[in-house]
Formats: structure tokens, C-alpha cells, sequence
């Protein structure tokens, strides 16, 4: 499947989907491409893939990414391909973005994929996580607090809203949500043949 972490910048969505990529071995991380510079330690290919713009506009293009959208200026995407192959290897994908990108995902896959929004307990507990990264100025800073009124209004449009109050109790939420939608009965491949056979045998 999808499994979709979104939130306001600084509510935890990037904590979680590291913790969740280091202790679930069945599952991968989509690597978004952007066109905004790395932050201090970010990493080429393992944070994003860092493109200019001119690469991002020959991706669109050419139908290489599965969803696009346009963030404090700066141009975000996920790559088709790598997608489609963790996918068809039976593996699942989880994807670090937001609404928008969300509900671009929704359209293309359907049943096979699964939101969660991530909240923040107070406006003012966001604002001291955006200012305690220290990776962004007081101005960033001031228009990540504004368009988070605006995220937040889309958590209706989710299939699980997680309030992040202790990180670690946040993550004991998403691997419960993740657990469960795997056994969901229409995702359990070779299902409908293992209970015939277990029919055939009484």
C-alpha cells in the first residue's frame, strides 16, 4: 500500500517516518525530488533527491511523478518508477508530503492507500519545535506558523489523525495503524485459495 504521513511543518511527520523506516524492515521510504537546497545534514538520495528547476518542469512533463506541488516556493515531487517497483515487488511505500501531494496519491491508488495527519497539542508547542530545528530565520519561521492554519484545515480528507503530544506514544499510533490496515482482508493476497484449502481439508 500508500501509507501516507502528513502534518504542519515541525507536528512530527519526518520524526515518525524515520523511527517507522528503521524498524520496519517491510517497508520503504519514497524519496521526494525538490528544488530547494539541502538543510544542514540532509542528505542527496537519502532526505530528497535535489534537482533544479528546469529537471523538476522535464519530469512533470514526461508523466515521472506520481504527484507535484508547489511549497514556499520550492517545487516538491515523488518519482513514478521506484514507486511502481516497490509496489509490484509487493512491498510497502510510505511518503513523507503533504495534502496536496495527498490527494494527488489518493486518486492514482485507491484502495491501496492509507493517510494520517499528524497535529501538533498547541500552536504554541509547533512554534518552539520550528524555532528549537534552528534550520530556518524568524521570517521562515513566521510563514510555516501562517500556512499551517491552512494545512491543518485538511485533516478531515484523512483516514487517521494522530495528535503528537509524546513522539514515542505517536509512534506506538502509526505502527498500530499500520499493522492493522495490512491484515485488512482485501489487501491479503491468496486469501480466497488458503481458506478453500482450509475448507477442503475439514
Amino acid at each position: 500500500m500508500m501509507f501516507v504521513l502528513s502534518s504542519p511543518s515541525g507536528a512530527g511527520k519526518t520524526t515518525l517516518s524515520r523511527r517507522l523506516i528503521a524498524s520496519d524492515s517491510d517497508i520503504e521510504m519514497s524519496i521526494s525530488v525538490t528544488t530547494r537546497q539541502p538543510r544542514p545534514g540532509e542528505v542527496d538520495g537519502e532526505d530528497y533527491h535535489f534537482i533544479t528547476k528546469d529537471r523538476f518542469d522535464q519530469m512533470v512533463k514526461a508523466g515521472a511523478l506520481l504527484e507535484h506541488a508547489r511549497v514556499f516556493d520550492q517545487h516538491y515531487g515523488t518519482p513514478r518508477a521506484p514507486v511502481e517497483t516497490a509496489l509490484k515487488a509487493g512491498r510497502d511505500v510510505l511518503f513523507d508530503i503533504d495534502w496536496q501531494g495527498a490527494q494527488q496519491l489518493r486518486e492514482a491508488a485507491h484502495d491501496d492507500f492509507v493517510s494520517v495527519f499528524v497535529l501538533p497539542p498547541s500552536v504554541e508547542e509547533l512554534e518552539r519545535r520550528l524555532r528549537a530545528r534552528a534550520q530556518d530565520s524568524a521570517d521562515v519561521v513566521a510563514r510555516r506558523m501562517t500556512k499551517a492554519a491552512d494545512e491543518m484545515s485538511h485533516y478531515a480528507e484523512y483516514d487517521y489523525v494522530i495528535v503528537n503530544v509524546d513522539i514515542d506514544r505517536a509512534e506506538t499510533e502509526v505502527k498500530a495503524i499500520l499493522a492493522a490496515e495490512r491484515v485488512r482482508r482485501l489487501r491479503q493476497i491468496g486469501l480466497d485459495g488458503f481458506v478453500r484449502k482450509l475448507r477442503s481439508e475439514i
